[in-house]
């Protein structure tokens, strides 16, 4: 093979990758974007959770049916077909004028990325001219992009809009288009696979669990940081960017160790870590920084060891990438059905709790009345923009009537802002706690790998 072909296949090869790392960030890129669609559609946090739900159960439910048909088909065309239905639905997501048509192209961007993503596989055999090589590229740009997801997100969401989010990675996908042509010979027939019990199970099993696990990073995270504490997207985002980095700075450090030692570590990481942020003590970012940081060396630790053993690089490339594509999204999804009315539930009642809080330190407050009152009037009023999907700003009031210049005004500021943070930042707990006992459970089926796994 000449340089120039060798050069050509390396950036189709490359191209492929992005195609990949966006199917996957999919699933939770529009979670920074959340207030803004919970605002402009005004409708419920169960509601606005089916813009995440809705991608991620079409992807699972298309990758688990794919498992039995996908192997009679060249993966080249498998993977031109995902992308072009990718595409398109992402120009749809980005046009969408009423949530319900939102959530219907959601859907059918699910379809679409099932299928590139189960073309990807082999198409990056053939293209980095190895299975191994190409199945190490197709898991490091999933990996990357599960995990940068709410951060590009965030970042595109405060420079242009959300709906950018959507347009902007429409022509990226869409290169992928060329890279595809160049991989012809890719896809094999697949009738006699036969999935390793032993290996291939528990690795799945486990990918599912933590990928329900990262529901509470990539989903509960980013709501209390954008919703609750009030930061912007571009804020969050920053935030959040400790997850894929820390998942990177670990990925070394897991082939050094050994397979079964790394996916135990990752999952108590990504436990621990979740565990942190359901005991927050307060809006501390440094704290949240801290855990993030947990639950993104887990990722790096444990999800490279697991995609290796759930993969079968010999005949059944095709059909073991498609099933554990599956599986990850299901978790995901079967998370999400738990989180997000567990969240609803809890949520009206912290935010009695928190007006009744605000109340007691604005009566307590050592503040004129002709202060206080105005200040209570404008409080309610913010409050009752986060009953309508606004995210309130209860600092507004009392800088309107000279907290920056009265010690007293902004001591008791500070002091009903906290109040009210930390009340609804328990309402969390559950949820975080929840998420943490699924990775648990991933460290108690990570057990079961073989002691000598595929790396």
């Amino acid at each position: 093979m000449v340089a120039g072909d060798r050069h050509r296949e390396r950036v189709a090869a490359a191209l492929v990758a992005v195609a990949v790392a966006i199917a996957f960030a999919d699933s939770s890129v529009v979670v920074l974007a959340l207030p803004d669609l919970y605002a402009r559609f005004q409708t419920t946090i169960e509601g606005v959770s089916w813009v995440v739900t809705a991608y991620n159960l079409a992807v699972a439910v298309v990758a688990l049916g794919l498992v039995f048909v996908v192997h009679r088909t060249a993966a080249t065309h498998v993977l031109t077909v995902g992308i072009v239905i990718f595409v398109l639905a992402s120009v749809a997501c980005a046009a969408a004028g009423n949530l319900s048509f939102l959530i219907a192209s959601r859907c059918v961007q699910g379809a679409g990325a099932a299928l590139l993503l189960a073309g990807a596989l082999p198409v990056l055999g053939t293209l980095t001219g190895s299975a191994g090589r190409g199945a190490a590229l197709w898991t490091f740009a999933g990996t990357v992009g599960a995990a940068l997801g709410p951060a590009l997100g965030g970042v595109v969401t405060q420079l242009l809009d959300w709906r950018a989010i959507f347009a902007v990675q429409a022509p990226l996908a869409a290169a992928g288009l060329a890279a595809a042509l160049l991989a012809r010979g890719a896809g094999t027939l697949e009738e006699g696979w036969r999935p390793s019990l032993a290996r291939t199970v528990p690795a799945n099993v486990c990918l599912g669990l933590l990928f329900g696990a990262l529901v509470g990073v990539l989903f509960l995270a980013v709501l209390l940081v954008i919703t609750v504490w009030g930061y912007s997207p571009l804020g969050g985002a920053v935030i959040v960017s400790a997850l894929p980095a820390a998942t990177l700075a670990a990925r070394p450090l897991s082939r050094r160790l050994a397979g079964p030692v790394g996916v135990c570590g990752g999952a108590a990481l990504l436990s621990l870590g979740l565990i942190a942020l359901a005991l927050l003590p307060s809006s501390t970012v440094a704290y949240v920084v801290l855990a993030l940081g947990f639950c993104g060396a887990g990722l790096g630790l444990a999800v490279p060891v697991l995609s290796a053993n759930a993969l079968d690089l010999g005949a059944g490339a095709t059909r073991s990438g498609t099933l554990t594509v599956g599986i990850r999204h299901l978790g995901l999804v079967l998370a999400l059905a738990v989180i997000a009315p567990l969240l609803a539930h809890d949520l009206p009642a912290a935010g009695h709790r928190a007006t009744l809080r605000a109340t007691a330190v604005l009566l307590d407050a050592p503040v004129p009345v002709s202060k206080k009152v105005p200040v209570a009037f404008g409080v309610a009023k913010e409050l009752d923009r986060a009953q309508a999907g606004e995210v309130p700003d209860l600092t507004r009031p009392f800088d309107q009537h000279g907290a920056r210049s009265d010690p007293a005004l902004r001591e008791a500021r500070d002091r009903l802002v906290a109040a009210v943070e930390q009340t609804i930042t328990r309402a969390f707990r559950p949820a975080f706690l929840f998420s943490a006992a699924l990775a648990a459970a991933a460290l108690v089926v990570a057990v079961r790998l073989p002691r000598r796994v595929r790396r």
